[in-house]
């Protein structure tokens, strides 16, 4: 449907493999290049440590500082960005659901909060001890990458383990808008996974609440007491996302993104995407055309 470029972790791995990439934050960027640029999305998990240099960082139209001690985790099929200065450093490593789940299948990655939801922030903002800590384990992980021993993949799967525990940890409260152990934090969840499969033929309230088998007021009560946003506001966020994703590129004309996104008045297609966004389609397009 878009021509956003998806990478797939078998782009990195060279002789490696086995689902699992570890490697300097400067070599990562030297290396790929051409290849990570541009916006694009991943179909794996990516980490990323900065411990030295500044930056933006922008994930899915939000845009975050960078600097030491920031801690950014990126679920499959999120859109991200940056620019970097040049003397930026520090790690990086990405991994497959399968290279996660197939030593550990107790214990979904969803459970760590900053996976839970699409609300919930991707950004981790460490602390001196919090980040002296990671760097340990992130150099023994790049260690044991680049090395060839006995149990080498279970022993990156436990330190990747030891990152997630302590970015949970550090994970702000306020970052932490959809819990997993709160009231509605799995109607919410069911909610955007719904909300994620079905947006581009499903577009009423309506219809996700017959779904969810519980009243739209209900649903409504849910979304603004979790979230501060109603059931429609999340639907038409996530379809301004993909209308945003796709406006990038020119090769669709404003017209075709509509149709594609399920609207066939062009017109009000353009009124809701300014009624939200507070710009044009052809606005945001000359802003962000690649």
């Amino acid at each position: 449907m878009e021509n956003i470029p998806v990478l797939h972790l078998d782009q990195f791995l060279l002789s490696q493999g086995n689902g699992v990439y570890v490697n300097d934050l400067k070599k990562h960027l030297l290396d790929h290049h051409n290849m990570i640029s541009l916006p694009h999305k991943h179909d794996f998990y990516l980490n990323v440590l900065f411990t030295k240099g500044a930056g933006v960082h922008e994930i899915d139209f939000d845009s975050y500082k960078v600097g030491p001690g920031s801690f950014f985790v990126l679920a499959p099929g999120q859109m991200h960005h940056w620019k970097l200065s040049d003397d930026v450093q520090g790690y990086v490593f990405s991994h497959s659901k399968e290279f996660y789940l197939l030593r550990d299948n107790q214990f979904e990655l969803d459970r760590f909060p900053f996976f839970y939801s699409n609300q919930n922030t991707p950004e981790v903002i460490l602390d001196t001890k919090e980040l002296s800590s990671l760097i340990g384990i992130c150099e023994n992980m790049l260690d044991e990458y680049n090395h060839q021993r006995e149990h080498k993949a279970l022993r990156i799967h436990a330190l990747i383990t030891l990152v997630y525990v302590a970015l949970a940890r550090a994970y702000h409260p306020s970052s932490n808008k959809v819990e997993g152990i709160s009231r509605y934090g799995s109607t919410i969840k069911t909610f955007e996974q719904l909300v994620e499969a079905q947006f581009l033929n499903r577009k009423s309230p309506a219809e996700y609440a017959e779904l969810l088998n519980i009243s739209l007021k209900h649903l409504n009560r849910i979304c603004n007491q979790v979230l501060g946003m109603s059931v429609s506001q999340i639907i038409t966020g996530r379809v301004l996302l993909e209308a945003k994703r796709l406006l990038m590129f020119k090769d669709l004309s404003i017209a075709e993104i509509a149709n594609k996104l399920g609207y066939t008045d062009y017109s009000y297609f353009s009124r809701l995407f300014k009624k939200n966004t507070g710009q044009t389609p052809q606005e945001f397009r000359k802003s962000y055309m690649i």
